[in-house]
């Protein structure tokens, strides 16, 4: 095949058979590769055959150390990156958040804890306003998103519920331990997709040791879960997850009780989402059906209140596991039979037309993708405003997207801050 006279590079390869021909050049077995990434012979396997996805930047910039590669472009060919796109947004309540989370907590404050009623009741409160709509809440919250909203509830939150754990007993303690595992939730949500992740695996020990102090299998379920959420996309230790997932899953006692049903679902679909990152479709699909089986036990219209498990997430993950195998096809066929008002939360709809969006994006349907993320703006700016695929497709779509959708593009960059 010939090369091109500038850069030596076969234009027909595709990012996977680069990978395998930098592997094989320097002699580099998958079993190596596998070893040094931290991932299966199967991952390695899955990125040369392109069932999956080219990873994100910094998992990209590690892969071509491994293989040695100076130039990621050699590994990128024609698909282009630019790394100001990949840099993470920082919330400006950030820093307070950090520091609240960095305080020693060596002696207790000398006040009364908060009830555990109370401290329930701000969290029920607080969840409301994560998956409020935006435009409704901004109204009575002069215009915050749902990032910001919660940003600003953190730091008294993380504190009280912290406080109560310590300084209540015996059934409250248990009780304010759950509420605390909680508050950590909240935390990991806040911090994700922003430059802290020494912070995100912070809030997940914290919520996961929180949860088994309280030796509460319901809260080990939702902290496993959470782990599962925030962790994925930085596509480290799936192995690890996945093992945790159905370690937390056989604490769940076998009931007709709601909240457990739903937290088996929603691990059997932390799963199903692992799998499918790292190119394991059978195993990806067969715990999908468990977690399609869970919803459907607990009805049409059941919704956790807080972690949102239903019928309608369940079918808006299986559009991200089709893009993670790259089956952008059978993504959209998925995103056209989905109602997402099934789905009470917004932050999980905009999550979904962004997921949609990208499905679009693998089919280089340009229009789509700023017509989607367009309604995902709308459903919730701050979720569009801190997602990495949004802030890395958005530039592209500005500087060589198809012309009538360039100024979209560029007005909904300007409006999310995004470098273009």
């Amino acid at each position: 095949m010939p090369e091109t006279p500038d850069t030596g590079e076969v234009p027909q390869l595709t990012f996977g058979q680069r990978v395998q021909r930098a592997r094989t050049r320097t002699g580099r077995t998958r079993a190596y590769v596998a070893d040094v990434m931290g991932h299966s012979e199967e991952w390695v396997k899955a990125v040369e055959r392109g069932t999956i996805a080219m990873p994100r930047l910094p998992k990209l910039l590690r892969l071509a150390q491994v293989l040695g590669v100076e130039d990621i472009a050699e590994l990128t060919g024609d698909e282009r990156i630019a790394a100001a796109s990949f840099t993470k947004a920082e919330h400006r309540q950030l820093p307070v958040v950090k520091q609240v989370l960095n305080k020693p907590q060596l002696v207790a404050a000398a006040r009364p804890a908060e009830p555990v009623d109370v401290l329930a009741a701000r969290l029920r409160q607080a969840w409301k306003l994560w998956h409020a709509t935006e435009q409704r809440a901004a109204r009575r919250d002069f215009g915050e998103g749902n990032r910001t909203r919660i940003g600003r509830l953190l730091p008294a939150l993380l504190a009280d519920t912290r406080h109560a754990a310590r300084t209540l007993e015996g059934a409250d303690r248990r009780k304010a331990l759950m509420a605390q595992a909680e508050a950590y939730h909240l935390a990991q949500l806040f911090l994700s997709f922003q430059p802290a992740p020494d912070l995100i695996m912070l809030t997940g020990d914290r919520a996961m040791t929180a949860a088994q102090d309280a030796d509460s299998p319901r809260a080990i379920a939702a902290a496993a879960w959470y782990v599962n959420h925030v962790h994925r996309d930085a596509g480290e230790a799936a192995e690890a997850r996945v093992e945790l997932a159905e370690q937390a899953v056989a604490l769940l006692p076998d009931t007709d009780d709601p909240e457990c049903i739903a937290r088996r679902g929603l691990l059997y679909l932390a799963v199903a989402l692992s799998y499918a990152k790292t190119g394991q479709a059978g195993d990806a699909w067969r715990y999908w059906d468990k977690a399609d089986a869970a919803a459907r036990r607990l009805g049409d219209d059941y919704a956790h209140p807080w972690l949102i498990f239903g019928r309608g997430i369940v079918g808006g993950y299986a559009i991200t596991m089709h893009n993670d195998l790259v089956q952008p096809g059978k993504a959209l066929e998925v995103a056209d039979a989905l109602n997402l008002r099934e789905i009470p939360s917004a932050t999980r709809r905009s999550y979904h037309l962004i997921e949609t969006a990208r499905a679009h994006g693998l089919l280089n349907e340009g229009a789509a993708v700023v017509s989607y993320l367009q309604r995902a703006h709308r459903e919730s700016p701050e979720t569009i405003q801190f997602n990495l695929y949004t802030r890395s497709a958005l530039p592209g779509l500005v500087t060589s997207g198809p012309r009538m959708v360039r100024e979209d593009a560029e007005d909904l960059a300007r409006e999310l801050g995004v470098p273009v």
